[in-house]
């Protein structure tokens, strides 16, 4: 695959994501609220104002390829996650996307009220 190609697969999934995301906090976010970052950018795949920050305080690094390292990728998102949890979401070509959190965030999550 073509590195062009690859990017606008990333790209494609980043867009998804910032979609769902505007979508679900419609009544609380503007489309400048959450954006994706430039190809090739360091940080973050999804670029958070301060506004959509406290309603989603996660950093997220999005992959969508067929040969995922999960380790390597997870290491990624950590590095890149500043000071909130990171949060992995991947898929590969007519996949279900999935999301990967650590296992302490996954517990505060289903405690939630």
């Amino acid at each position: 695959m073509k590195t062009s190609s690859g990017k606008a697969k990333g790209r494609r999934l980043q867009n998804k994501i910032r979609d769902l995301l505007l979508e679900h906090f419609s009544d609380k976010l503007e489309p400048d609220d959450v954006k994706v970052a430039i190809m090739g950018e360091s940080g973050e795949d999804i670029k958070l104002s301060p506004a959509a920050r406290k309603l989603i305080p996660y950093s997220f690094e999005c992959k969508n390829q067929e040969k995922l390292s999960i380790w390597s990728s997870l290491e990624q998102a950590a590095e890149n996650s500043g000071d909130y949890p990171p949060v992995l979401i991947f898929k590969r070509n007519r996949s279900k996307t999935y999301v990967t959190i650590e296992l302490e965030e996954f517990i505060k999550l289903i405690n939630v009220k």
